[in-house]
C-alpha cells in the first residue's frame, strides 16, 4: 500500500486525506465554487471523486494531499498529482476552502507538490488542466511559471486549458527551490 508522503512547508502540512475532510470536500462540491470542476456535484459523487483521489496513492503512487495550515489544524484545501486512465498527462491540481484564499497558501502547496513531482517521483513535465473561465487557477498557474500549452491534449478530448510548468532544469536555471 502507498500512502501519502506527510510534507511541511513554511505554513502548512501536505498529508493523505482523513475521513473528517470529506465532509469539507463535498460541501466545496456541493457549492458554485466547484463550477469550474465538473460541479456541483452531490454527495454521492463527490465520495467517488474524494475515493478516486486518494486511491491513485495505492494504485500509482501519486494523487491527493489535504492541506492542512499548521498553525491551527485547519483543513484549507487540497493538492494533487493526479493522472486516471483518461488523464493524457500528470496533472498538478488544486482546490482551496472558502475563506483561505488570498493568502498564497494554494502557491505554496503547489510549488511543494510539483517540486515532489520531479524530485521525488522523477517527472520532468507537468500540465494543469483548467477550464478557459477559471481566472484565478490560470493566475495560480502563471505565477508558478505555468504557459499555455495549445498542442496538449486534453482529458477526453475537453474543452479546457492545458497550462504545462517549467521543468525541473528551467526551474533550477530560473533559480527556483526545489523540493528538499
Amino acid at each position: 500500500m502507498t500512502l501519502a508522503p506527510t510534507i511541511d512547508t513554511q505554513r502548512l502540512r501536505l498529508r493523505g486525506h482523513v475521513a473528517s475532510d470529506f465532509d469539507h470536500f463535498a460541501d466545496m462540491f456541493a457549492s458554485e465554487r466547484s463550477t469550474f470542476m465538473h460541479g456541483p456535484l452531490t454527495r454521492r459523487q463527490a465520495w467517488f471523486a474524494f475515493c478516486g483521489d486518494i486511491a491513485q496513492w495505492d494504485l500509482f503512487g501519486h494523487g491527493a494531499w489535504g492541506i492542512e495550515r499548521l498553525k491551527d489544524g485547519a483543513f484549507v484545501g487540497q493538492v494533487a498529482l493526479n493522472k486516471p486512465p483518461h488523464f493524457p498527462e500528470l496533472e498538478l491540481g488544486w482546490f482551496m476552502m472558502e475563506g483561505f484564499e488570498g493568502h498564497g497558501y494554494a502557491f505554496e502547496a503547489a510549488e511543494m507538490a510539483r517540486s515532489y513531482a520531479y524530485v521525488e517521483l522523477g517527472h520532468d513535465t507537468l500540465v494543469s488542466y483548467i477550464d478557459a473561465g477559471n481566472v484565478r487557477s490560470i493566475a495560480l498557474a502563471e505565477r508558478l511559471g505555468a504557459t499555455l500549452d495549445t498542442t496538449a491534449d486534453t482529458p477526453d478530448q475537453e474543452d479546457c486549458l492545458v497550462y504545462r510548468h517549467p521543468s525541473p532544469e528551467a526551474l533550477q536555471d530560473g533559480g527556483m527551490e526545489a523540493y528538499a
